[in-house]
């Protein structure tokens, strides 16, 4: 059954071949011209056969050739250098995703793609340089269209075969108005630093981005400096899981279970008093026991609370930096696997391109429908839009 299918598509695609050559000379084959006027252009045979792989399996196609035309005859339905179609393309990244290494593609799909499948070592590295200008391209998009609400970023070390220098990919991912997040950065720098991030905000200003509402990421320096520097009226967010995680290295194994239980329920109070109200606590009971501890939860703290300016349905988004580590891990755990880069350069675009896959599977934000408000600039107590007499009372 399988064989059948591939012939009768493939004679499907060579008769739309003949078709297309028939259409452009105005007349069929063997058929004399009508008029000395008529469409230019003489058929001449055919070039070699090439194989075309489909998600079906691969055929094998022999292209019309014409000549005595104005210009270069470029099939609609065969461009010209096309050996697959779009959706096997798009398999590779997606199977990469899912943990197959590159040396394991020839192996694995040999049997069901066929023999004439460009699965080979150098077509690999053809797919892998194409992804490199691919990357290069979407580096200097344009991005003045984009409404873009919050902001998302941190930074990965990928240690699987990178050079010695030990560089960090460096990851922004934004939500629009309409809810849909989008990866805005992916870029190579060194350990997280003030300039790295400042490099990727110019980069992201100069392309015509606008301002957004808020940040969120981790605890990294870098990035705060660099914000502070080139948008020092934004909002910024510190991510809650890093924040718990550092509380609790500094505390002794015995106290880490209960204290654990406490900082958990910070975040999740009702109001910005509450949570403080729960900082309170843990500082009375801990102060003595671990004092570095409440050292690093009280550290920028104002920071850490800056969600509860925002609508409470974007809350569960807004405390931690998981809308990049989410999309990352799976990055992180192939990548780890084993050892598949050895430039920068080439792990920058590869996972730039597992992401772009990733991407169209990002969930829209909870609470969509508040976000062209926040764009415009709406204040909120405690995830509560205040009213603008509250707003007046505020500014006054």
């Amino acid at each position: 059954m399988e064989e059948f299918v591939r012939e009768h598509v493939q004679r499907f695609i060579q008769a739309l071949l003949e078709e297309e050559v028939a259409e452009l000379l105005g007349r069929t084959k063997s058929a004399r011209r009508q008029a000395v006027d008529a469409e230019p252009g003489y058929r001449n045979g055919y070039g070699k056969s090439r194989r075309l792989t489909l998600t079906s399996g691969t055929i094998t196609i022999r292209r019309p050739r014409v000549r005595d035309l104005n210009e270069r005859f470029v099939s609609r339905a065969l461009p010209l250098f096309k050996r697959q179609t779009k959706e096997v393309g798009e398999l590779l990244p997606q199977l990469y995703l899912h943990g197959l290494a590159l040396g394991d593609f020839e192996l694995a799909l040999r049997g069901l793609l066929g023999d004439g499948a460009p699965l080979s070592s150098a077509s690999l590295l053809r797919l892998k340089t194409q992804w490199q200008a691919e990357y290069e391209t979407w580096k200097q998009r344009r991005l003045d269209d984009l409404e873009v609400v919050y902001i998302w970023a941190d930074g990965f070390y990928v240690k699987a075969g990178l050079e010695d220098t030990k560089a960090a990919l460096l990851v922004m991912i934004g939500v629009l108005t309409d809810g849909q997040k989008v990866v805005l950065a992916v870029e190579s720098g060194q350990r997280e630093s003030k300039e790295s991030w400042g490099m990727i905000l110019r980069n992201l200003r100069k392309r015509g981005l606008n301002p957004w509402r808020c940040t969120i990421a981790d605890g990294h320096l870098g990035l705060w400096a660099a914000l502070g520097e080139q948008y020092p009226t934004l909002a910024e967010q510190r991510c809650w899981n890093h924040r718990i995680s550092n509380v609790l290295d500094a505390m002794p194994k015995k106290q880490q279970a209960e204290a654990r239980s406490l900082l958990c329920t910070m975040p999740y109070a009702e109001t910005q008093a509450a949570c403080e109200a729960l900082r309170a606590e843990f500082t009375a009971r801990y102060r003595k026991l671990a004092p570095k501890a409440v050292e690093r939860l009280t550290d920028d703290w104002e920071r850490l609370v800056t969600f509860y300016q925002f609508p409470r349905e974007h809350w569960p988004h807004l405390r931690t930096s998981n809308v990049v580590e989410s999309p990352f891990a799976t990055v992180r755990l192939r990548t780890t696997a084993a050892k598949r880069f050895k430039k920068v350069e080439n792990a920058t675009a590869l996972i730039w391109k597992i992401l772009q896959v990733a991407e169209s599977t990002f969930r829209r934000l909870k609470g969509a429908e508040l976000l062209p408000a926040v764009y415009a600039g709406a204040q909120y107590t405690d995830g509560v839009q205040r009213s603008p007499s509250q707003q007046q009372k505020i500014a006054a």
